[in-house]
C-alpha cells in the first residue's frame, strides 16, 4: 500500500499543477447549478429536496468523466513516460490503483465542492438528509465505475480523443442497457433471463435506488464490481501492451 500512496500523492497533485482542475471543477460546477435550478425546475416543484440535482448526474458523468478517464494512460503513453513508470519498483496493481485513487478522489473533489447546494436546500426548507447522503454516496460509487472504464480504455491508445470516444460509447452502453427500447430489442431474438441479465448491468437502475434513500447491498456490490473487474482488465491491458 506505501507503492499506491506514494502514485496517489503524485497523480492528485498532478491534477491542480494544471488548468485542468479548475477548468473541471468550474464546468462541473457550472451545469450542475443550471441542471438543478434550470432545467430541473427547482423552484417550480415546491419541494425541497435535491432530487433534479441527482437526476442530472448519470448524464454529466456521461461526457465529464471520460474527460478525467481519457488522459490516464493515453498521455502516458503519447509522451513516452508509461516506460518509465513500469520501471518503477512496483508492481501494474499497484500503479493502477493509484492512478485510479487518484483520479477518484479528484472527482471526490468536484462533488464535494457542490455542497452549498445541499446547504442551500437545507436554508429552504427540511430535506431528508438521509436521503441526501444516500445519493451522495451513489453518485461516488457511479463516478468511480465510469472512471473504471474509462481507465480501461484509455490504456488502449495513446490518442486521448479516441480514448475519450471510447469511454462514452462503452459508459453509454451501461447507462442505457435497461432502457424499455433495448429490452425490447433483446427480448426479440434471447432468452428472457439474458434480457434481464442485460438490464441488470445499467447504471441508472442501482443508482437511482440508492438516490431514492435505499442502500442495497447489490447495489454497492455492482459498482464495486465493475470498478475491480475493469481495473483488472486495465492491469491486463498494459501487461499486453509491455510485452508486445
Amino acid at each position: 500500500m506505501k507503492a499506491v500512496s506514494t502514485i496517489f500523492r503524485r497523480e492528485f497533485a498532478s491534477y491542480f499543477n494544471t488548468p485542468l482542475a479548475a477548468v473541471f471543477l468550474v464546468i462541473f460546477l457550472f451545469l450542475c447549478g443550471i441542471f438543478t435550478f434550470q432545467l430541473g425546475g427547482f423552484f417550480e416543484r415546491g419541494q425541497a429536496d435535491l432530487r433534479p440535482f441527482f437526476n442530472f448526474h448519470p448524464w454529466l458523468y456521461l461526457f465529464l468523466v471520460p474527460a478525467v478517464a481519457m488522459r490516464l494512460w493515453a498521455e502516458e503513453r503519447r509522451l513516452g513516460t508509461i516506460e518509465l513508470l513500469m520501471t518503477l519498483p512496483v508492481t501494474m496493481r499497484d500503479l493502477v490503483l493509484g492512478k485510479f485513487l487518484a483520479a477518484w478522489a479528484f472527482l471526490a473533489v468536484a462533488l464535494a465542492m457542490t455542497f452549498p447546494l445541499w446547504m442551500t436546500v437545507a436554508y429552504l426548507g427540511d430535506p431528508d438528509n438521509g436521503v441526501i447522503v444516500t445519493s451522495y454516496l451513489g453518485s461516488l460509487l457511479m463516478a468511480g465505475a465510469f472512471l473504471a472504464i474509462g481507465s480501461a480504455l484509455s490504456a488502449l491508445t495513446k490518442n486521448q480523443v479516441i480514448a475519450f470516444v471510447l469511454c462514452v460509447v462503452a459508459c453509454f452502453g451501461f447507462l442505457f442497457s435497461g432502457f424499455p427500447v433495448v429490452l425490447d430489442f433483446f427480448r426479440g431474438w434471447m432468452p428472457d433471463f439474458l434480457a434481464e441479465a442485460i438490464a441488470s448491468l445499467s447504471f441508472l437502475g442501482h443508482f437511482e435506488a440508492m438516490s431514492k434513500g435505499v442502500v442495497d447491498l447489490r447495489d454497492v456490490l455492482y459498482f464495486t464490481l465493475v470498478m475491480g473487474v475493469f481495473l483488472y482488465i486495465n492491469a491486463l491491458v498494459l501487461d499486453w501492451k509491455k510485452a508486445a
